[in-house]
């Protein structure tokens, strides 16, 4: 594909047809395409078909032809719950529970980067992306937005950008501590106004709410209201442990938990976009469902340390389930490849647990899939543009190469692409119609110079937050 692709320089509108590839569309329809090609000017996919039809209706063009010979080809993967700062923390906070993994090696963490430092890490969590074949990300919440734009811009993806807001609870650093709500809000409306829609449009800033126990009503209401305002999206931690719907409980007067009182104050709403939610009950999944709430389920975090989520209810009841790596510190890989055959096999396990009978068809591969690409684009409420492969939209795709010991032989596609398929078939990957990675080669930076900044300045974080990693052996 690298000799295809430096045949010709390409002019800004050259058209580009990538053929002879098995193209899972991810539409409306599910369709795929055996000797399918794929038509691209500048960003945006013109045609999408059979292979010989549409290298005839476009020869006209004298397009760039890439023979992809029998590759496949899929809409980039969206990752919609990811910590690109906490990328310099992997490893620092494992077996531990979540409230000792907060207050103890999170916080002390994140409230000693600096900008470069975000910069940095969201660079070194952005080639893991890449190279997973993730074309989008929804940022979950970090302090310097700015550093993580630039990272971006450099790196060539999309990316739904959040700072972590937080205006009261229990550990909270000194210089987060006595943030009042009008200094949250007009900071976000400032990072908005700065990087929305910038990079070529491949970055949305969200209002960010890390979590209820770390926000009072005013905080909850004002984000809320902002977010209406700039008609854009709220990302937040909800219902990730019991001792959180306890909290709730007893100071918030509802009978169950955070999705109760978040419909109570009309937070639910569906421009929110619900990380884990794994304690909710019958009730609250039916009012995720009613307000349009979307769901990131991240099954290696919450079996990391926080439990099983009811997602087959929320996919039965409606709710729109995408599928998140969570940070570095919580999962160490950040790979939704990884994810969607955990979220598969986990939900079957779930099963087991709840009913005491085992049940294969729950999450089955083209389920899965959904929730890697087109449920992702809709919880990033970026569906018009991306998730699929349709006329019209972005030219955001990666090729997977089937042809290694881990996907062949190939009897079913789509059950391959789940449950075979490692980062290591994602050859090439395409966004907002640019090669960010081919042949397995990333183009937008030098990925042993990101290493050894990360090295380097992960080392002299610890280092200032006074975080030290516990030995688990007897070092010699």
């Amino acid at each position: 594909m690298e000799e295809e692709r430096q045949q010709q320089p390409l002019k800004e509108n050259t058209v580009i047809v990538l053929h002879d590839a098995l193209v899972v569309t991810m539409d409306s329809q599910n369709r795929v395409y055996r000797n399918g090609a794929v038509v691209v000017r500048g960003d945006t996919i013109v045609a999408v078909g059979q292979s010989e039809d549409i290298i005839s209706q476009f020869s006209s063009l004298s397009p760039h032809l890439i023979n992809l010979h029998g590759q496949f080809l899929l809409p980039g993967l969206i990752n919609t719950h990811v910590h690109t700062s906490q990328q310099l923390a992997r490893g620092i906070a494992d077996d531990v529970d979540l409230l000792t993994w907060l207050h103890d090696r999170i916080w002390p963490y994140e409230s000693n980067m600096t900008e470069e430092d975000s910069y940095i890490s969201t660079l070194l969590c952005g080639i893991e992306l890449i190279r997973s074949g993730v074309t989008c990300f929804a940022e979950a919440g970090g302090q310097h937005v700015s550093g993580m734009a630039r990272a971006v811009e450099r790196l060539g993806i999309r990316a739904c950008l959040t700072q972590s807001v937080m205006d009261a609870g229990e550990g909270l650093p000194a210089s987060w501590a006595n943030r009042s709500v009008e200094e949250c809000i007009q900071s976000q409306k400032d990072l908005y106004k700065k990087h929305h829609n910038t990079a070529d449009g491949r970055i949305r800033i969200w209002f960010g709410l890390r979590q209820i126990m770390n926000s009072t009503d005013h905080l909850l209401t004002e984000t809320r209201d902002a977010a209406k305002e700039l008609n854009t999206g709220i990302h937040m931690h909800v219902a990730e442990i019991p001792y959180e719907n306890k909290h709730v409980v007893e100071r918030r007067g509802v009978d169950h938990g955070t999705v109760t009182y978040l419909e109570k104050i009309k937070l639910l709403q569906s421009n929110l976009l619900a990380a884990h939610t794994v304690w909710v009950d019958e009730n609250e999944v039916g009012l995720l469902s009613k307000s349009g709430v979307k769901v990131s389920h991240c099954p290696a975090a919450a079996m990391h340390m926080l439990g099983f989520a009811p997602i087959r209810e929320m996919i039965d009841a409606g709710v729109c389930v995408s599928l998140g790596t969570d940070g570095a510190p919580s999962n160490n890989r950040m790979s939704i490849v990884d994810e969607m055959y955990l979220a598969s096999l986990i939900n079957k396990g779930r099963e087991v647990f709840k009913k005491g009978t085992t049940d294969p068809t729950v999450l089955p591969a083209e389920t899965v899939l959904e929730m890697a690409t087109i449920n992702g684009a809709k919880s990033v409420l970026w569906d018009k543009e991306i998730g699929s492969l349709e006329v019209g939209k972005k030219a955001d795709m990666i090729v997977v190469n089937p042809y290694s010991w881990s996907m062949m032989p190939v009897h079913d596609c789509i059950s391959s692409l789940v449950y075979c398929m490692r980062t290591e078939n994602i050859t090439s990957l395409m966004c907002n119609g640019h090669w960010i990675m081919v042949d397995k080669k990333i183009l937008t930076l030098n990925e042993e110079e990101v290493m050894i900044m990360a090295k380097n300045a992960s080392h002299d974080l610890l280092k200032r937050a006074g975080i030290r990693v516990p030995s688990r052996m007897h070092f010699l």
